[in-house]
């Protein structure tokens, strides 16, 4: 391992996904995001009713997907709105981001993923899922796809503890998550972690052992998001009902956690966000009031501190790990 960190880090501490993207491509990614109606089988009885004990969808669900069924209105919506925000109009690719967006047949996954790529503005899908929503068809399908366009999976692993994801109702356990990943690894398709950390149940030392788990896995990228509780959810009404059955970690607890895992991944494993961002009238606590920017440099301070970065503690598996194949645009 270098003594320094790799010159692919671009002068930061850890391997940023939107410096990878610029470099693999030549241009930003940006995501437009879509409802197509899918569901998840903890909501619809297959393997519970209630969903996630801290999920709320709307918290984080765009306001224009709301009452909008077609797929193209909501593209057109979506770039408009990034075009306004941010100034630029780059490649843009379709984000199914609510709820579980492989759980259904591949027929009608091939209809609501050839609806969006028809779109002469988008690039690529990125899809978010569970562990227990990938099936050998339906990654398949998505490994044909992803020769001609960029398919990135986003894969809500949340926690490697299996008690944890009892205590929140994800209805999985950490072994399907291992499988799912392996398998989409085989068919050679991007795979990004979600992890949600200061769930119930988590310490700082099942985080640190959960990072040699998520070390192991050969992952493409990873998303860190802190626990907020949202209105409307069932954890909500546990905190208030007790806010010391919830315990939520404040900033420092949070980053130095972060800071463990990305310690131990891999180099080559992009780090596609460092916390979550919440629609503020539904969001009850932790009131952070932080962005992105801001966390990032809070992650290279700690890092900083410790004379350490990303791969600093990785320790390789016995089977060797190969570098993803670069998708192409449409």
């Amino acid at each position: 391992m270098s003594d320094t960190p790799p010159e692919y880090f671009h002068g930061r501490r850890y391997h940023a996904y939107n410096d990878w993207v610029k470099y693999t491509y030549g241009c930003r990614l940006q995501k437009v995001s879509l409802d197509a109606g899918f569901t998840c089988p903890n909501r619809d009885g297959s393997r519970g009713t209630n969903g996630c004990t801290f999920c709320n969808n709307r918290s984080f669900t765009p306001g224009y997907l709301f009452g909008v069924d077609d797929i193209h209105a909501q593209i057109d919506t979506g770039i408009a709105q990034v075009q306004r925000r941010y100034g630029y109009d780059e490649r843009y690719v379709a984000y199914f981001q609510t709820y579980s967006n492989t759980y259904g047949s591949v027929a009608r996954l091939r209809q609501a993923y050839q609806v969006a790529l028809a779109h002469p503005q988008i690039s690529g899908l990125v899809i978010g899922t569970r562990p227990d929503c990938l099936p050998d068809e339906v990654l398949d399908y998505l490994a044909e796809l992803s020769i001609r366009t960029v398919v990135e999976l986003e894969i809500g692993i949340e926690s490697c503890d299996d008690e944890v994801l009892r205590r929140c109702n994800r209805g999985h356990t950490f072994d399907e998550t291992v499988d799912a990943i392996r398998r989409a690894g085989e068919r050679g398709l991007f795979t990004t972690a979600h992890m949600l950390y200061g769930l119930p149940g988590e310490t700082r030392a099942t985080i640190a052992e959960g990072a040699l788990k998520l070390s192991r896995l050969g992952l493409d990228a990873i998303k860190f998001h802190q626990l907020q509780v949202v209105k409307g959810s069932q954890l909500a009404n546990e905190w208030r009902a007790d806010p010391n059955s919830v315990p939520l970690m404040d900033v420092t607890e949070y980053v130095e956690c972060v800071a463990d895992t990305v310690e131990r991944l891999s180099p080559y494993v992009k780090i596609q966000r460092l916390i979550s961002e919440c629609a503020p009238n539904l969001l009850l606590a932790p009131q952070w009031s932080l962005k992105q920017a801001s966390m990032a440099l809070l992650l290279e301070d700690a890092l900083a501190m410790r004379g350490s970065w990303q791969g600093k503690r990785y320790e390789a598996p016995a089977s060797a790990w190969s570098a993803p194949v670069t998708p192409a645009f449409v």
